[in-house]
């Protein structure tokens, strides 16, 4: 699924939230739990404790939006086996979390710098 936004930055929070919490709630959070703002036009993911429901928070310049996606029969893939409470994910990892797939085993190959090439 393509978001129709460009977003700066992808921020995962790591531990699961109580789904209750509204935008006002969620930004709080931002700022309070992953120490950072929520104005700056970056995407916040949340998940819920059973990992079948994600919230995406983002600013627009306008205002707040809130977007949900609930699956009917699978579970999302969260990585929970982290050290860091909030990741950062570039937008192909979110693609795939939000496919189902597990963003912790899809590593690329390492970036190669050479200083020439004979």
């Amino acid at each position: 699924m393509r978001m129709f936004i460009d977003p700066l930055a992808v921020y995962l929070h790591r531990d699961p939230i109580d789904f209750r919490v509204g935008i006002d709630g969620l930004a709080a959070r931002v700022e309070q739990e992953m120490a950072l703002s929520p104005l700056t036009g970056a995407l916040f993911i949340f998940t819920n404790r059973r990992r079948d429901r994600v919230k995406i928070l983002y600013w627009d310049q306008t205002g707040f939006a809130l977007w949900l996606k609930r699956l009917e029969a699978a579970r999302f893939a969260w990585p929970r086996k982290v050290s860091e409470a909030v990741l950062t994910l570039s937008e192909d990892q979110l693609q795939w979390l939000l496919a189902g797939y597990d963003i912790t085993l899809m590593k690329p190959h390492p970036s190669l710098v050479y200083q020439r090439v004979s």
